[in-house]
């Protein structure tokens, strides 16, 4: 499973002044790798029309694309991958549909939700969060803050589980070297990119950090 560009993740996100294609072009230009596309309640139609734009700017800039819970999307249009939701449909019932070629990522709060993946197909990477509190996520989670990853990464590798921890939920550019220092594998942002005064130039600035924490 190719999971190149995982330490950078984009999510798209609209705004007043931004759209999810806008986003997911700022975030190309900006140097990320890898855009997993987040519309929720939007209508089937304008979901897989943006998907297909943000496919076509993905494979032009070699980047990644998830799709975030519609894995009968991602399977017609043949994204990369989808992530999961703890109530989106279980990583299991997305393999079955999916097949081994797609990327499949779930999100997890605790050790506790990281040992219940692992009781059947597990997925190639866990987005885990929130950081702190984010305006872009409904039904929040609760916060975990730099302790909570060193306290998850820390029984992970206490029980030999590899899979690649990815830290999300309002994480700004000023996180990030204390976050990687917590263990983490990567890091996934969206609303701190665009509220920026230069996404592009943000990113870069963002892209360049994850760069000298990861080499």
């Amino acid at each position: 499973m190719n999971l190149k560009g995982y330490q950078l993740q984009f999510i798209t996100h609209s705004t007043e002044r931004y759209s999810n294609i806008d986003s997911a072009r700022m975030a190309l230009e900006g140097g990320c790798r890898w855009i997993q596309l987040r519309m929720k309640g939007a209508e089937d139609t304008l979901l897989e029309e943006t998907a297909l734009v943000i496919q076509r700017m993905c494979q032009e800039y070699g980047a990644t694309f998830i799709i975030d819970d519609k894995v009968e999307l991602a399977l017609k249009i043949k994204a990369d991958g989808v992530h999961l939701g703890k109530s989106d449909m279980p990583v299991d019932q997305a393999r079955r549909l999916l097949g081994g070629d797609f990327i499949i990522g779930a999100t997890v709060n605790s050790f506790e939700d990281v040992l219940h993946h692992l009781q059947g197909d597990s997925p190639d990477y866990f987005g885990c969060g929130p950081y702190r509190f984010t305006s872009t996520k409904e039904r929040l989670a609760p916060i975990l803050g730099v302790a909570g990853y060193q306290s998850i990464v820390r029984q992970m590798r206490e029980n030999n589980i590899g899979i690649p921890m990815v830290a999300i939920g309002g994480i700004c550019k000023d996180d990030i070297c204390q976050l990687m220092e917590s263990g983490v594998d990567g890091i996934a942002l969206s609303g701190s990119v665009l509220r920026a005064g230069d996404p592009v130039g943000e990113m870069r600035r963002i892209m360049d950090i994850i760069n000298r924490n990861t080499h």
